[in-house]
């Protein structure tokens, strides 16, 4: 199960980066459009619109792909200071709140978006709909994740590690080590 669970883990962040890259290079040619269209002509009103959206998708998965790669800030003197059983019993307590608040707020957006559905955007008359979809659709994936830390936190497994691939490369580019 506990392979099955790291799969799991590791096909969201195959999922989550290109969509969020995707986003930053979408973010970026409308933003280019926007400032290239009202330097040269009258600009395109749709791109301030288009732009926010995008910035609110990218915040949002943006943070999942940071939780699900490890990379939130995270107090730890606390758990590090403590016998590791002691340190293991606090980070499944965290772990537990920290599901508590993901799932709260999941319902929350998801009312909100259910609030705001009938309203339209005023440039492309888009449903609000989709643009509030990514509030519970990031904090039910990060609450996976949780659950996903808690259950390899009861097998005794290591909790999740900071993925460190990109700090390792810009080490030995720093160093001059070609490989």
């Amino acid at each position: 199960m506990l392979s099955w669970l790291a799969w799991l883990d590791r096909k969201v962040g195959a999922l989550l980066k290109p969509v969020v890259f995707a986003g930053m290079a979408g973010l970026t040619a409308v933003i280019t459009l926007q400032i290239v269209s009202r330097v040269l002509f009258t600009s395109v009103s749709w791109t301030e619109e288009v732009a926010r959206f995008l910035l609110i998708w990218i915040t949002f998965l943006g943070a999942a792909l940071a939780y699900q790669q490890g990379r939130h800030i995270a107090v730890t003197v606390l758990r590090d200071s403590l016998p590791p059983v002691l340190g293991r019993i606090v980070s499944g307590v965290a772990t537990l709140v920290a599901i508590a608040f993901l799932v709260t707020l999941a319902k929350i957006g998801w009312q909100y978006m259910n609030m705001q559905s009938f309203q339209k955007s005023p440039s492309l008359r888009l449903s609000m709909t989709y643009v509030y979809a990514v509030m519970p659709l990031s904090a039910l994936l990060m609450a996976g994740l949780s659950v996903i830390d808690l259950i390899r936190l009861l097998a005794g497994k290591p909790l999740r590690e900071t993925h460190v691939e990109i700090d390792n490369d810009l080490e030995q580019e720093l160093q001059g080590d070609p490989s």
